[in-house]
């Protein structure tokens, strides 16, 4: 019996061993040393294209000096929230962070600065689809392997959450450019039957 306990410990041991080798990284083993606001309010429906949102980060006060020490990049993403995250598995949430499908929109990359917080505004880009959503921060290390976390919502991702209203339809400079095709077809028309018709009377 005892033989077999050690053989379990042995093989969880080189569970975790290989998955540091490999440089997995599971979002269950991050601190939420970085704290993380954003420019909306709760529930703001903004617009895909044309809103914007500053968004704000630093190290969580709640933690000692030092423990940024390690940050060396930090990474801002615009991520799903669960209520959009229902039957779609491509948006799906997974521990190991090579795999989570959460965050899929970077709004900025930069180097990390202990001395003071970073911010940056951005414009809500085009392509991003009609959802619910917040922000969270990732600090990497000099290894380029997540360390840390921050988010503008609470652990279970329902509180502080903004709408995104994505862009449907056509754009309106390929409607602008159907009305044009469309003005320059019936002027060609009415020139040929006009020409034509002269034509006809000549002869």
């Amino acid at each position: 019996m005892a033989s077999h306990g050690i053989l379990l410990s042995s093989l969880l041991l080189l569970s975790c061993l290989s998955q540091t080798s490999y440089g997995i990284v599971l979002f269950s083993s991050l601190k939420d040393s970085l704290f993380v606001t954003a420019s909306h309010t709760e529930n703001q429906v903004m617009k895909a294209g044309i809103d914007k949102l500053t968004v704000s980060w630093g190290l969580n006060q709640s933690y000692e000096a030092g423990t940024d020490s390690t940050f060396k990049t930090i990474k801002v993403k615009l991520c799903y929230a669960p209520v959009s995250q229902v039957d779609r598995g491509w948006r799906k949430t997974v521990d190991n962070l090579a795999k989570d499908k959460t965050c899929l929109f970077k709004i900025v990359e930069r180097s990390y600065t202990s001395k003071s917080n970073d911010s940056v505004e951005w414009t809500i880009e085009r392509d991003v689809p009609g959802a619910t959503y917040f922000v969270r921060a990732y600090a990497f290390n000099a290894a380029g392997q997540e360390v840390a976390y921050g988010q503008t919502t609470n652990a279970k991702k329902t509180a502080n959450l903004f709408v995104v209203e994505g862009i449907s339809g056509r754009h309106v400079s390929l409607d602008i450019a159907s009305v044009v095709f469309s003005v320059f077809s019936v002027l060609s028309l009415a020139g040929f039957f006009i020409a034509e018709k002269r034509r006809t009377k000549s002869s």
